[in-house]
């Protein structure tokens, strides 16, 4: 690898052979001013590749044209990968600078990769005559997937049209970054100081110890509340103080929605305005056709059907949810109407009276190491894995543990990296991101074992004291590590086959299917220990927790449902302007559905960073209730076979889902694990809407 380009502090540590184990970054010697350089050199190297390719004398074969490329870019995906995993895991304001100055050259590099004539000429060819090249079933697929990457990214285009459709797509990246950079600026910048005993009023000991511990992170004594899903949840869950709850919940609806220059309203505007015009250059008449011409879905009225079917009986549940917190409220002698800051602070008081499940009584039998421990070893039940903490690894925070992940014959099949805490410098939410993907089209030919990261937002325990998580949290570390062993396990030919680059409504499946297994009885059992006494928690509790488990479905699914319906909404206008005020379009949409008040929205439009941080969900936020019909239907396979850990089962899953990539149509994968099509049924069983049956 050249060594060739220097920077102030020597030679760029970005284009260096990593000696690292695993090869793995050398984190400590980089800087934001390596990137840059690093970027145009690997940006350079890459054209040189796919130049080769284009102007080769021989005529192109799947080996000389489609392998070739697979293998293509490999020093600039590792530095791209580096570079995104900081600047959303641990950024400052000269990585977000070089974020914002590469966000428009390296947009203009992947237009000139996929609108290269002579490269799509050789791909386009091998594409008219594919059934007549005698290929294997995955060479096939990978020909098909690039071919259609080419067309998807304007390489039919010709002239004026492909031209600007480069401009275009340059535009959107600088404007995605700035979207994103925009809501982690509201979200860092606010904190709710609580600075006397009134203010901490109905805090149980556990969220005390989260905002104690968020005013130290900020270098402030007392306690504070931050914008992380972690901390300020369950500070609207049991706050007696309503004043401070409409406080909190007024700043995290709002983000991204402060006039001045981190206003995202008009980001967002033009950030649609660009869409329908991508979509136009490609003859679609709006965005939403566009995006699920690429999907299981395939079009709207596929997602509209099944939005249809559970919009009205999740809203008649959420009456039902309704009709509880009014009577306790009643009974308790409080008057007023249930705002959305007071929702999850009665359906806590419900809850409690009708399942006996208080937060308080649950978080201590969830320490953080004990899930990890307990996904860890359900990772081994199923697929024979064993995760070898690795101290010696370099890491990019010290937050962030290294894992050396084995087969069941103890071989090395990957690297886990988990980043599991919230601080000022890491974007809210939780995501799965690869360093570096499984393959075995190496450019010397060889293999290359995936390294995965899992980030999760969790409120920090005390110094010395373990953190607890909810059982929300609890769900999240298995769904962030469901998408983990989907990167692990692959065991695919082609990077771009590779872990979880599948149909982005297919992508939920491993990590929400692996979400049940969090409480599964015996794993519970065996994991879910008292942080104090060790002592396992108790069948009683158990038994509660599972009579619970429906509890506030309604409102859980309304809200994500609300922005589903948003997000698939404001893609589908046909026309060339998107709305004049964007909040305004928002409100009065959800007025028309019957969205209540009281229970809102899981994302509003200015900080929904899963439509415009990126492109990855727009118009495809209903992908995790599209996956979810297949992981109901799919866990239904382990009950029908009597036990969770079923190893034929277990052994379809893996090859069929967990290691196939994007080796295989989706669909056809899923029958060959579940030997027929999903059925929507447990869906609607899972989250209790099929009758009208007590919250």
């Amino acid at each position: 690898m050249s060594a060739a380009v220097s920077t102030p502090g020597g030679a760029n540590p970005l284009l260096q052979d990593w000696t690292a184990p695993f090869g793995l970054p050398p984190f400590d010697a980089l800087d934001p001013a390596h990137f840059r350089p690093a970027f145009e050199a690997a940006m350079q190297a890459h054209r040189d590749e796919l130049a080769a390719i284009g102007a080769s004398a021989e005529a192109p074969s799947f080996e000389n044209t489609v392998a070739a490329f697979d293998r293509s870019g490999r020093l600039l995906a590792r530095i791209d990968a580096v570079f995104y995993n900081l600047t959303a895991s641990h950024t400052s304001a000269s990585l977000q600078a070089v974020q914002r100055e590469m966000a428009g050259p390296l947009a203009a590099h992947d237009n000139a990769v996929y609108m290269d004539a002579a490269l799509f000429a050789r791909l386009d060819a091998l594409h008219a005559r594919r059934a007549e090249l005698g290929l294997e079933p995955e060479q096939l697929r990978l020909l098909e997937r690039v071919h259609l990457d080419f067309v998807r990214a304007g390489a039919r285009l010709q002239g004026a049209a492909q031209k600007r459709y480069a401009e275009v797509m340059e535009e959107l990246a600088a404007l995605t970054t700035r979207f994103a950079q925009n809501v982690l600026h509201d979200e860092a910048s606010f904190r709710l100081e609580l600075k006397t005993e009134a203010d901490l009023a109905g805090l149980p000991g556990f969220v005390r110890a989260a905002a104690r511990q968020a005013a130290a992170d900020r270098g402030l004594d007392g306690h504070v509340v931050t914008l992380s899903r972690s901390l300020v949840v369950p500070f609207l869950t049991y706050s007696e103080r309503r004043d401070l709850r409409e406080a909190a919940w007024r700043a995290w609806v709002s983000r991204g929605e402060h006039a001045g220059e981190h206003d995202n309203r008009e980001v967002a505007r033009d950030i649609l305005r660009l869409r329908r015009e991508q979509a136009s250059l490609h003859g679609q008449a709006c965005y939403a056709d566009y995006a699920l011409a690429d999907t299981m879905a395939g079009r709207q009225a596929a997602v509209q059907q099944l939005l249809g079917e559970v919009w009205p009986r999740a809203l008649d549940a959420v009456a039902r949810e309704r009709a509880a917190l009014e009577e306790v409220k009643a009974a308790a002698g409080v008057p007023g109407t249930i705002e959305a800051w007071d929702w999850r602070y009665w359906a806590e008081k419900v809850r409690q009276q009708r399942y006996a499940v208080d937060d308080a009584e649950v978080k201590p039998y969830f320490a953080l190491e004990n899930v990890v421990a307990a996904a860890f070893d359900c990772a081994g039940r199923l697929f024979g894995l064993q995760f070898v903490r690795r101290a010696d690894l370099p890491v990019y925070h010290p937050d962030v543990h290294a894992y050396e992940v084995r087969d069941a014959a103890g071989t090395a099949i990957g690297v886990f990296l988990q980043d599991n805490f919230a601080r000022p410098s890491k974007r809210s939410g939780a995501w799965m991101s690869p360093l570096r993907w499984q393959s075995r089209n190496a450019p010397d030919g060889g293999a290359e074992l995936p390294v995965i990261l899992n980030n999760n937002n969790f409120a920090k325990g005390e110094p010395g004291r373990p953190t607890l998580l909810s059982m929300d949290d609890v769900r999240t570390l298995f769904h962030e590590f469901g998408h983990g062993l989907h990167g692990l396990l692959s065991s695919v030919r082609y990077a771009r086959l590779s872990g979880t680059q599948v149909l982005r409504d297919f992508v939920e499946l491993p990590s929400q299917l692996f979400e049940h297994w969090a409480t599964v009885p015996e794993v519970l059992a065996r994991h879910a220990r008292h942080v104090d006494t060790g002592a396992p928690i108790p069948e009683d509790l158990v038994r509660r927790l599972e009579a619970a488990r429906r509890f506030n479905q309604g409102y859980e699914t309304v809200r994500y449902c609300a922005s589903a319906i948003v997000d698939m909404a404001v893609h589908a206008l046909p026309d060339a302007e998107p709305p004049a005020d964007l909040c305004a379009f928002e409100a009065e949409l959800m007025a028309t559905q019957g969205l209540p008040a009281a229970v809102g929205m899981n994302h509003r439009l200015v900080h929904f960073q899963h439509l415009f941080s990126s492109s990855g969900y727009a118009a495809g936020y209903y992908v995790y209730l599209w996956a979810e019909v297949l992981d109901a239907d799919g866990y239904d396979a382990f009950v029908e076979a009597g036990s969770p850990f079923d190893t034929q089962v277990a052994a379809a899953l893996k090859r069929h889902i967990y290691s196939a990539g994007n080796s295989q149509e989706p669909g056809a994968a899923y029958a060959a694990f579940r030997g027929r099509a999903p059925t929507v049924r447990p869906l609607l069983e899972k989250r209790g809407l099929l009758a009208a049956e007590p919250a």
